[in-house]
Formats: C-alpha cells, structure tokens, sequence
C-alpha cells in the first residue's frame, strides 16, 4: 500500500509540470547558441558558461529526478506509516517544489535566448518565496526521516519535533522574507544578508531543537 495514496488529483500538476520542462528541454536545445549562460552573480551579470546540452537537459533531468524521489520516499522510509498523517502536505511540497526548479529551469533558459530577464531580482524572490511557502507547511509535517527539520533531538522525541516545526515555521517565513529583501539593497550586502538568512534558519532550528530536548529531558 502506498502510503502517501496518490491520485490524479495529487499528481496530475506536477506531471503536466515535469513534462512541459522535457518537452520545452528539446525547443530550448535547438535555439540554445553552442555556450549558454548556467551561473549568474548576485548582480545578475553571467559568470560561468556550458554546453547548450547542459542547459537545456539538466534540470529537466532534475526535475525528473525529484518527482520520482518523492514518489518512492514513502516506500522505504522506516516511519512510512506517518505519512498518512501529513500526505496533504506531502503532496502539495512535492508540487512546489518541482514548480519552482520549473520556474528556475525557465527564467535562465529564456534569459539564454537572449530575453532581459532580471536575474538579481527575480532568484531572490523564488528562493525567498520558496522559504516562506516551506515555512507555512512546516508545523504539519510529522515525524520521518527524508522531510522537515531532522536533528538528533527531534528524531528523539515527537513532542520536540511538533515544538521545533512549531518554531521553524515561523524562522523559515522569516529567512525567505529576508532573503527576499535582498532586491531592496546594494548589490555588496546582498550576499551577507543571503548567507545570514541561511545561517539564521539552520543554527536557529538546530539550537531550538537542542532547547526543547534538555527541557522535555528536565521536566522528566
């Protein structure tokens, strides 16, 4: 039995989506020049080339790769019976996810064909965004090893888990808008801000997590 029920509901987006990038890899190829932009600085001007092969196949092929890793989670996670407790969400992560390697695949590879497309302005965003959706679903994750914030403490206890995602939700919804912000500032603060936001959702969930488990350990 799978435990995340599938549906044509559930999947009928995300694989419209992934199939629209495969189709789209093959137009991208045939117009890509033979060196197409794949990296960009923070002030959105290109700073590493690759093959019109890589540009338009790679991330398809991700985005491939990332459905079906989402398909098969479920089977072999050892906490596979939880996931009905939080497959709504499961679900809706898996689609955002792949929407926005989509998204990404096609801002650079429109950009590639010579489109003004604002780079500096428009990652940040995604990312920011992506961090804030993340954020929203986060407190309804449960316990499993492959999604939400896995430490040894909340992987020790399903109460620090629920306090941590709790917590983390909010941290996320707070990194994405700062990475977000990052538009509104020049162009030599973007990358601190970038990294702090990071450095703030990662230490701040993991020393939470570490507080939560000494006191649920105290109050035994």
């Amino acid at each position: 039995m799978n435990p995340i029920k599938p549906t044509i509901k559930t999947e009928i987006l995300p694989v419209i989506i992934v199939i629209l990038a495969i189709i789209s890899s093959f137009y991208f190829y045939a117009n890509f020049p033979e060196q197409v932009p794949i990296h960009w600085n923070v002030a959105g001007e290109v700073d590493n080339y690759g093959s019109k092969t890589l540009g338009a196949f790679l991330f398809p092929g991700i985005i491939l790769g990332m459905y079906l890793m989402f398909l098969i989670i479920p089977y072999i996670d050892p906490k596979k019976k939880r996931y009905d407790q939080f497959r709504k969400v499961y679900h809706a992560l898996k689609t955002v996810l792949v929407f926005f390697m989509a998204v990404m695949y096609f801002i650079a590879s429109f950009n590639a064909l010579g489109y003004n497309i604002r780079i500096e302005l428009w990652i940040p965003i995604m990312v920011g965004a992506l961090f804030i959706l993340l954020g929203n679903y986060m407190s309804k994750i449960k316990p499993n090893w492959f999604m939400g914030i896995r430490t040894p403490w909340t992987l020790s206890s399903e109460e620090v888990w629920n306090k941590t995602h709790r917590v983390g939700g909010k941290v996320f919804i707070l990194g994405g808008a700062m990475i977000a912000s990052t538009i509104f500032v020049p162009v030599a603060y973007r990358m601190i801000i970038f990294f702090a936001a990071i450095g703030f959702i990662v230490v701040g969930t993991v020393i939470y997590s570490y507080i939560a488990y000494r006191q649920e350990e105290k109050n035994k």
